[in-house]
C-alpha cells in the first residue's frame, strides 16, 4: 500500500446499517475534516489527470466536494451532477439502481461544450449504478469521459463492470 493509501484509509470508518439495515456505510468525512489528509488526496488526485481534462464533475453530494478541490488544483471548472430536480436550467435526466434502492440524476443539458475531457470524481463505487448513470448524461451531452476516480471501490459489488471500458481509478479497494 503506498503512503496516500495509507493515509486515505486510516481516515475512513464504517457505519454499520446505514442508510438502511445490513448496509455497511464507508465514511470518509474524517478524511474531510482532517486538512492535510484532504490535500494530500486532492493533489494526488489532480497529478494523475494535469492536462488530461477540461473540466471535473462532481456526483452529489460527497462527489461534490472532492470535484470542487481537484478542479481548483487543476485550474479548472466543475460541473455537478445533482439528484433530480435541484438544477434551475433545462436538464438531462438519468434513473439508475443503487445497492438499496433507486434514483434519478441530472446535469444541465449546456453543461460541456462537445467534445469537453471529462473527469467523474465520486467517493464510493458501489454497484456502479450511479457512476454508469453520470457517464451516461456527460456522453449524452457531448462530453467524453476521460476517468471515473474514486476514494474507495467496494470490489465484492462489481460496480466497475457497469461501466464498460471506461477507465475506472479508485484509490483503494476492498
Amino acid at each position: 500500500m503506498t503512503g496516500i493509501q495509507q493515509l486515505v484509509a486510516s481516515k475512513l470508518r464504517d457505519i454499520p446499517d446505514f442508510p438502511q439495515p445490513g448496509v455497511v456505510f464507508r465514511d470518509f468525512t474524517p478524511l474531510l475534516a482532517d486538512g492535510a489528509a484532504l490535500g494530500a488526496l486532492v493533489r494526488d488526485t489532480a497529478a494523475r489527470y494535469a492536462g488530461r481534462v477540461d473540466v471535473v464533475v462532481g456526483i452529489e453530494a460527497r462527489g461534490f466536494i472532492l470535484a470542487a478541490a481537484v478542479a481548483y488544483e487543476l485550474g479548472l471548472g466543475m460541473v455537478p451532477v445533482r439528484k433530480a430536480g435541484k438544477l434551475p436550467g433545462k436538464t438531462y435526466r438519468q434513473s439508475y439502481a443503487l445497492e438499496y434502492g433507486t434514483a434519478e440524476i441530472e446535469v444541465h443539458t449546456d453543461a460541456f461544450p462537445p467534445g469537453q475531457r471529462v473527469l467523474v470524481l465520486d467517493d464510493v463505487l458501489a454497484t456502479g449504478g450511479t457512476a454508469e448513470a453520470a457517464c451516461s448524461l456527460i456522453e449524452r451531452a457531448g462530453a467524453s469521459v476521460v476517468a471515473v476516480e474514486v476514494v474507495l471501490e467496494l470490489a465484492f459489488l462489481e460496480g466497475r463492470r457497469r461501466l464498460g471500458d471506461r477507465t475506472v481509478n479508485a484509490l483503494l479497494t476492498v
